[in-house]
């Protein structure tokens, strides 16, 4: 499983914040409390696709440049 693609699926997140919406309404959270808390899950979400991208484009910008073997010295 790639756990870096599903961390960054806003589908995931959604699903997420909506679940735990619906949870907070059946145990009778007030609606502006359960506003407040999806809001910080999406927050949260944002926070770690933004971090993830970032670590893969970084990954992917590093380029390994193999030695000269011309200058390798015995």
């Amino acid at each position: 499983m790639d756990w870096k693609q599903k961390l960054t699926s806003r589908k995931l997140w959604v699903s997420v914040a909506g679940f735990v919406g619906m949870m907070l309404a059946a145990f009778g959270v007030a609606e502006s409390e359960i506003a407040r808390i999806t809001a910080i899950i999406m927050a949260g979400a944002s926070i770690i696709g933004y971090v993830l991208t970032e670590g893969l484009v970084d990954a992917k910008a590093a380029v390994y440049i193999p030695p000269d073997p011309e200058e390798e010295t015995e």
